[in-house]
């Protein structure tokens, strides 16, 4: 894989991204609601990325007012943390005309997350510094007090340089800010995949196996309850994955697919080094031939979990049965 260093240099500037810390609907919609009127005032784009309860407590807030701003139910625009950068927020940011700061209000973390959802919201919320550096765009992200436990506020520190306590407060830098930390944290090696046995599948392949290998786990995934749609993903994923290997980690690799938890789950392992931590959260132009794999991959699994190390990359993926 290719390799880009000083992902968060400079990620400071023109970029604003306040944690909005609250406890309960009043301090909630006090913290988002001016924030949008504030920025429709000025003639600013805006749009909400929250979960669907929040959402409509945010468009219900702004009454005629809301006919102006973007709304999106996080629960299902970013039930993959993955992507939320390529196919929420810059996909909103990129499509407004320069010369115009965009605001977005984005809550990717919500109580309910799932353990394995959360490592990737935090890596999210820290790669967000980077992904937008440079930009004239602010991103408020609200944390639920009551709700979340106390990993997830504390990282809430660390990934934003701001942070806006509940209740009454100004607002203030955070002295735990460090994003990069967090990505390194959440990059801990993956729980193991299970070994063989009745319905795990594991194939190893090469160039000239990724035909016969994309047919086995979509074959697999069918005999798992996958269909329609959902097995489209599958067979995609496992085609962008396995291509991945062979093109960029070393000339092949090992699938395994097993269900687990309503899910069927794809894991892919090679050689390569992947060390560009925003590969597949970019939006890719219009006229790049190819570097598309793992941005397709984000757009169409339900949750995408990544492990870099010096020995390889794994890459598992989750498809909602």
């Amino acid at each position: 894989m290719s390799e880009t260093t000083g992902a968060f240099a400079g990620a400071a500037g023109p970029f604003v991204h306040p944690a909005l810390f609250y406890g309960d609907v009043e301090e909630y919609l006090a913290g988002t609601v001016p924030f949008v009127r504030e920025a429709l005032a000025a003639g600013a784009p805006v749009a909400v990325a929250v979960p669907g309860e929040n959402l409509r407590l945010i468009r219900d807030a702004l009454g005629a007012d809301g006919e102006a701003v973007r709304f999106l139910d996080m629960r299902e625009a970013g039930r993959n943390p993955g992507r939320i950068i390529p196919g929420v927020l810059r996909a909103f940011a990129d499509a407004q005309p320069p010369g115009r700061r965009v605001h977005i209000i984005g809550e990717p973390i919500w109580a309910g997350r799932s353990p394995a959802e959360y490592p990737a919201c935090a890596q999210h919320e820290a790669l967000i510094n980077a992904a937008f550096q440079g930009r004239e765009v602010t991103i408020l992200c609200p944390y639920d007090t009551s709700g979340l436990d106390e990993r997830a506020l504390a990282d809430a520190h660390a990934t934003h340089p701001v942070v806006i306590p509940a209740g009454p407060g100004p607002q203030r830098g955070s002295e735990a800010y460090d994003p990069e930390d967090v990505v390194a944290r959440y990059n801990a090696p993956l729980p193991p995949a299970p070994g063989a046995g009745p319905g795990v599948l594991t194939a190893a392949f090469d160039e000239d196996g990724l035909p016969v290998v994309r047919h086995l786990v979509t074959g697999h995934g069918e005999r798992l309850g996958l269909a329609g749609r959902a097995l489209e993903n599958l067979s995609l994923i496992t085609a962008e994955l396995t291509t991945n290997s062979v093109v960029h980690g070393g000339g092949s690799g090992e699938v395994t697919v097993w269900a687990e938890a309503g899910h069927v789950l794809c894991e892919v392992r090679d050689r390569g080094k992947l060390a560009d931590p925003l590969a597949g959260r970019r939006p890719a132009p219009p006229d790049q031939a190819g570097g598309r794999g793992l941005l397709l991959v984000n757009l169409v699994a339900d949750l995408v979990r990544i492990h870099a190390g010096d020995g390889g990359t794994t890459i598992r993926c989750y498809v909602a049965l």
